[in-house]
């Protein structure tokens, strides 16, 4: 007892205005903006410093598909009208320098970003509620009126037979990787999975993915799945569809990877597996329990429209509240929380629509709704398909694979959602989701005079097209 209360007495508790736990996306603007405002901040880190976009998932990822594109332009380069001597060999050790050199200034930019503000307080560890007002990190006792949650995900690691029996990799060991694997099978075909796949297939690597689904990423349409699929397996990667019952084992050297499928043989011997099967919040040790914080029963914080949680003065920001899982929804819930605690605003998180990218080559751009979800909804919409092989920019820049297609409210005119699959796609997106924030309909698009020669520009040639959704 006598060592317990010396303990406490030594473990003096230091006030702050907010505590924020996590570097991600949302943390240090979320800091920047409250030592604008004049308050005291906390802002504490375990890991590396600017979460995962920085350091295994956007910025990394994106860098590798870079290299990736490159190395496939020059191998195409007699389409162009030149020619590269000899095979194109890609040095994994260089295309590794350069993703840790461009990943790296992002790092060190957000911490020292964070380290240079005045009235905030940077501190290295892990930290773990006491209470719902304190937080311990190492020996200190941090206490706040206000705390904020923005610690994050990482990659889920499935109970798949043998899983412990051979070495495998998720996004963030992959970001160690400086050779290239013979056989990179992934487990996993939506996202992550399929990004990791091209780039790696394009690098000089045989893959082979497997996806317990019908389809490849089963939350879009059905034609744009199976256009994805064509564009991959263009390129020579197997895809194995339908797997049930996966395995792995140690066979020679190799991974053998059992499963069941409705076609094909039920092993595939790889020398390397990526996981790639979903992600996890990073909550189980943050002591929630002791601030009486609730979760979902697969660990998000449950947060409300305002992302406070069931908790007063304590907010769940980014991947850990189940939300959104990019890093714009990530920086958007910073923009939200903000902007209610200091403008007395009143943000939602209902209020914005979602968008996303799926980052191959050509792009993904996807806003708003789908069109099974449209049907599934019942109500009178109008829809318009276009092929990519009739956009003068896509067939001279020789990228003419996927397709643009919008559906409009029959009723309001409005925009309801959009899939851009082509070159281009994940920036000319955008033109669509301003007027659907703006709730014009889509006549202001249509009627709009766009740069030539762009993809953009042929909006309003798909719009003019729209047709009842039967």
């Amino acid at each position: 007892m006598a060592s317990s209360l010396l303990l406490n007495s030594c473990l003096m508790s230091k006030h702050f205005d907010a505590i924020i736990i996590g570097t991600g996306q949302a943390g240090p603007s979320l800091a920047e903006r409250f030592v604008v405002a004049g308050l005291t901040v906390a802002i504490i880190e375990r890991h590396k410093f600017g979460g995962t976009c920085v350091n295994t998932g956007c910025i990394p990822t994106k860098t590798l598909v870079a290299s990736a594109y490159a190395a496939q332009v020059a191998r195409r380069g007699a389409e162009y009208g030149f020619t590269v001597n000899g095979d194109v060999r890609v040095d994994m050790k260089r295309v590794k320098a350069r993703k840790d050199q461009i990943s790296g200034r992002s790092n060190k930019g957000v911490e020292e970003r964070l380290r240079g503000l005045e009235n905030c307080t940077v501190i290295q560890g892990h930290a773990r509620f006491q209470s719902s007002r304190t937080v311990m990190v190492n020996d200190d006792v941090l206490e706040a009126d206000k705390i904020f949650i923005n610690v994050g995900g990482r990659a889920s690691v499935p109970p798949i037979r043998g899983i412990n029996d051979v070495p495998f990799l998720t996004n963030s060991s992959m970001m160690d990787v400086d050779f290239l694997p013979k056989h990179l099978v992934i487990a996993g075909g939506s996202y992550v999975g399929l990004e990791f796949a091209q780039m790696y297939r394009r690098f000089g690597s045989e893959v082979t993915i497997i996806e317990m689904g019908p389809r490849l990423i089963g939350r879009e349409d059905e034609d744009v799945s199976q256009a994805v699929r064509e564009i991959l397996e263009g390129e020579g990667i197997q895809i194995r569809l339908s797997a049930k019952c996966i395995s792995l084992a140690k066979h020679d050297g190799r991974i053998s990877v059992g499963l069941e499928c409705d076609e094909g043989p039920r092993e595939v011997l790889g020398t390397h597996v990526l996981l790639a099967v979903g992600r996890n919040p990073n909550t189980n040790d943050l002591g929630l329990d002791r601030a009486g914080v609730a979760t979902d029963q697969r660990g998000y914080i449950i947060v409300d429209d305002e992302l406070q949680t069931n908790v007063a003065g304590i907010w769940a920001l980014g991947d850990c509240n189940g939300r959104g899982a990019f890093t714009h929804t990530a920086y958007n819930d910073y923009e939200i929380v903000a902007d209610n605690l200091l403008n007395s605003d009143h943000r939602r998180v209902s209020d914005r629509i979602q968008t996303y990218a799926l980052f191959t080559d050509p792009p993904l751009g996807r806003c708003g709704m789908t069109e099974a979800e449209i049907r599934k909804s019942g109500r009178a919409a109008l829809l318009a398909k276009y092929p990519m092989s009739k956009v003068s920019r896509a067939f001279e820049k020789g990228e003419t694979q996927g397709f643009m297609k919008i559906c409009v409210d029959a009723e309001t005119k409005q925009i309801l959602g959009a899939a851009i699959l082509g070159t281009g796609g994940d920036e000319v997106v955008h033109v669509l989701l301003d007027v659907m924030y703006a709730k014009a309909p889509y006549t202001v698009v249509q009627r709009a005079m766009h740069i030539h020669p762009t993809v953009a520009e042929y909006l309003p040639t798909v719009l003019s097209k729209l047709e009842p959704l039967v």
